[in-house]
């Protein structure tokens, strides 16, 4: 059975490293590196969350 492996929410490549997610208002992004999370908070500034916003939905 083949192993479902993450897509960069940015450029469709494998997501190989943890650690480059955003937070969002259309659900958590996660990205192959630096560069495309970057390039997406610039695109998509208006969306993105900060983590003290996500604390308090849990809330």
């Amino acid at each position: 059975m083949k192993e479902l492996k993450k897509t960069c929410d940015l450029c469709g490549l494998a997501v190989e490293t943890i650690g480059f997610n955003l937070h969002t208002n259309e659900g958590d992004k996660e990205f192959c590196c630096e560069g495309c999370k970057g390039i997406y908070q610039m695109l998509h500034e208006d969306i993105i969350l900060d983590t003290a916003d996500k604390d308090n939905e849990a809330n």
